[in-house]
């Protein structure tokens, strides 16, 4: 026999796959075979999803493969995704078996170069600043005498003890440290929660609310101060209510919060020169500022001294004014009664010249016309309302008669009567009476009260009879 023919009868029994057995059977091996894989490529088509996942893909010029970084791993990323940056990311080779898709899922992702960071930063700044967190106008101006200085560094290293012995020997305050790592994934994170913490401190417990803040670090490379360019710190900076003072670096570093804060220092022992004041140099003022008030007032005391002197000599030629005045006031009071004289004698004259014009001639002429308009009216008046009074006779003798037609009393008066039930209501006819009812019957000069004997019998004639003392009327049933 020869050696193919078992192998056909081989392949010919041997156990098909299912679609999902070999999708899971490959998807193991990837997940076995690249448990841990490092890649450099450059960022796409980067999709920050509503749920927290952030989905991408790694490119070169040559190949792409998809990525995703879930939600628990995005916040621990020591750059943020964005589309162009070059990155060197680690993680896990999976697959995807519905879509027969292989991808990675990146666990951590860093900037490939110097280079790279500077264009994401670039990028992240040009952002803000369309925000306008960069706004000259936001810029809160520092105390002058601040009472409590907060400080964010490190609590060990040359930057803390430089700061405090700055403050100490120019201005006596009280200084609130909050220690936090300035190096490193968690920096950013710490320093943004110290801000927080200080600006959410209201002064009413044992530790006061800071009137100045001061972030401080020493010098280092881009890498080292890569954690105080965060976008989240920068926004934490922005968000503060306290004045803030920027001192991350020497003079040439550069930072994202020394663009948000409220005023950058070259070095952390000249933001503690910005925050404070010098002591002696305050004290230096004000006793400058006593010395010229002295001087002031001793100015101030001379003029008025003078000008009661020179009011005093003028003082001394009052007899003179008075004697003058006198004088002025025995030639007016001379001429005051021939003037009271001449001013009665022309009011005299007036009143001369307006009486003789006024005559008895004067009130009776327009009594006489008024007259005459009256007696024109009343004239032509008298026919309209005899003729309004006879109309209004003729109308009311009219209405008496048609009252008197319909008096209901009026036929009683005839000799006829009304009969009424016990209710009120007028009998119309008499079938409507039922045996035994009482009824009253009104005459012209009397109502009296009687029963209906029998309803139904036929009506016969009355007989007269003789009418009692206590009733002048007779019975008609």
């Amino acid at each position: 026999m020869s050696d193919t023919a078992p192998a056909l009868d081989t392949a010919d029994n041997a156990k098909p796959y299912s679609v999902s057995e070999l999708a899971f059977a490959l998807k193991r091996t990837l997940e076995d075979a690249y448990g841990f894989v490092r890649l450099r490529g450059e960022l796409s088509k980067v999709t920050h999803h509503s749920n927290g996942h952030v989905y991408l893909t790694l490119k070169d010029e040559r190949a792409a493969i998809d990525g995703v970084v879930w939600k628990g791993q995005v916040r621990g990323l020591s750059v943020r995704p964005e589309q162009g940056l070059e990155v060197i990311v680690t993680g896990k080779i999976t697959a995807y078996p519905q879509g027969s898709r292989y991808q990675i899922v990146i666990e951590t992702m860093e900037a490939a170069g110097v280079g790279a960071l500077l264009a994401q930063l670039e990028r992240l700044k040009a952002r803000l600043a369309a925000e306008g967190l960069f706004e000259a106008a936001l810029k809160k101006p520092l105390p002058g005498m601040p009472a409590v200085v907060g400080v964010i560094t490190s609590p060990t290293g040359a930057v803390i003890r430089d700061i405090l012995h700055r403050i100490r020997d120019r201005w006596p305050c009280r200084v609130l440290v909050w220690p936090v790592v300035v190096q490193g994934d968690a920096a950013a994170a710490q320093v943004a929660a110290a801000i927080r913490g200080f600006d959410g401190l209201d002064g009413a417990g044992a530790l006061p609310r800071p009137d100045v803040l001061i972030v401080a670090r020493g010098g280092g490379s881009v890498e080292d101060l890569w954690p105080f360019n965060d976008e989240a710190l920068a926004r934490a900076v922005a968000a503060c209510a306290i004045p803030l003072i920027s001192a991350v670096g020497h003079e040439t570093d550069t930072t994202l919060i020394d663009f948000v804060s409220d005023r950058r220092a070259p070095t952390p022992t000249a933001a503690a020169e910005m925050a404070t004041p010098v002591l002696a140099e305050l004290s230096g003022y004000v006793s400058d500022l006593g010395a010229r008030m002295h001087r002031c007032a001793g100015r101030m005391v001379e003029e008025r001294r003078g000008r009661v002197r020179h009011a005093d000599s003028a003082l001394r030629r009052v007899p003179d004014l008075i004697e003058m005045a006198a004088q002025r006031f025995g030639i007016v009071s001379g001429r005051l009664g021939a003037g009271l004289e001449r001013n009665a004698a022309a009011h005299e004259r007036d009143l001369v010249r307006t009486a003789s014009r006024l005559t008895p001639l004067l009130l009776q002429r327009p009594q006489a016309v008024q007259r005459q308009r009256l007696d024109s009216l009343t004239a032509r008046l008298r026919p309209c309302v005899e003729r309004r009074v006879e109309r209004l006779s003729e109308r009311l003798a009219a209405l008496s008669k048609l009252h008197a037609s319909v008096n209901p009393e009026r036929p009683l008066e005839l000799g006829f009567a009304r009969v009424t039930r016990a209710d009120g209501s007028l009998v119309r006819a008499g079938a409507s009476l039922e045996s035994g009812e009482a009824v009253d019957i009104k005459f012209g000069d009397q109502v009296t009260r009687q029963a209906v004997i029998d309803a139904s019998a036929p009506a016969r004639p009355l007989r007269p009879k003789a009418r009692s003392p206590a009733s002048s009327q007779g019975d008609l049933f």
